[in-house]
């Protein structure tokens, strides 16, 4: 295994940040001057097709790399400065209904709750969303 990569796995390892694979860049970069985006972008689409993180498009403008493919989660989503956060948790009977299915075979389900986090909001309390 390259420098590059060992680099780029260490940085991910642990990372609950949903770093952009520009952040993950410039922290690799900050460690091996020499490493380039494009090896940055080519691993983590490796380690993607492998299964070992899920590039994740959340709106934000910037693909975020998510290494927690082990446990079933959904993603929270500050509208202000775009720090993402898991919420572990679980919609059993979330499915298409029937007349709008037309023959489509859903793979997986994803549910992005989005809002404004603590940080940029510190003074008001986080107000949920009911259905």
């Amino acid at each position: 295994m390259t420098p590059q990569r060992l680099a780029i796995f260490r940085l991910l390892q642990d990372n609950r940040e949903h770093p952009t694979v520009e952040a993950l860049y410039e922290a690799a970069r900050a460690e091996m001057p020499t490493i380039s985006l494009k090896t940055v972008y080519q691993t983590v689409h490796e380690l993607a097709a492998l299964g070992e993180v899920e590039l994740l498009d959340l709106g934000t403008g910037s693909h975020r790399v998510d290494p927690n493919v082990e446990s079933a989660h959904h993603h929270l989503v500050c509208s202000s400065c775009g720090r993402v956060r898991d919420i572990p948790v679980d919609f059993p009977g979330l499915a298409v209904p029937t007349p709008y299915r037309d023959g489509f075979a859903v793979d997986s389900v994803e549910v992005i709750f989005r809002g404004v986090c603590e940080v940029c909001t510190p003074s008001q309390p986080a107000e949920s969303v009911r259905p």
